[in-house]
């Protein structure tokens, strides 16, 4: 069972998982803070080319399974065409209505 984005308890994580289902590299962009930054399986990335590279150049998607932390704390089908299909666990800072921070990796 997937939880609707319009669903998603957090306004800005909604927010940027819609980008990212979207294909919308300026609203996830958008709905990030300035110097925004990330990690994947607990290393430090730049955000720029991780995002380019494993979300919007390979068509990347987000199924939510479940939230927790007020939708802080996402379980999420994630697949894109390099990787295929993968069950991932996300984390997101927010700050100011907007993600400051997210740390992703396998769940």
């Amino acid at each position: 069972m997937t939880i609707p984005v319009d669903k998603l308890s957090q306004p800005a994580v909604r927010t940027l998982v819609a980008a990212i289902n979207a294909g919308d590299r300026e609203a996830f962009d958008a709905a990030l803070t300035p110097g925004a930054t990330m990690s994947d399986d607990g290393s430090d990335r730049n955000l720029a080319e991780w995002v380019d590279r494993e979300i919007f150049s390979s068509r990347g998607r987000m199924d939510v399974q479940t939230e927790k932390d007020g939708g802080l704390a996402l379980v999420a089908t994630f697949r894109n065409d390099t990787w295929g299909e993968m069950r991932t666990a996300w984390r997101f800072t927010v700050e100011g209505g907007k993600v400051s921070r997210f740390d992703t990796g396998q769940a």
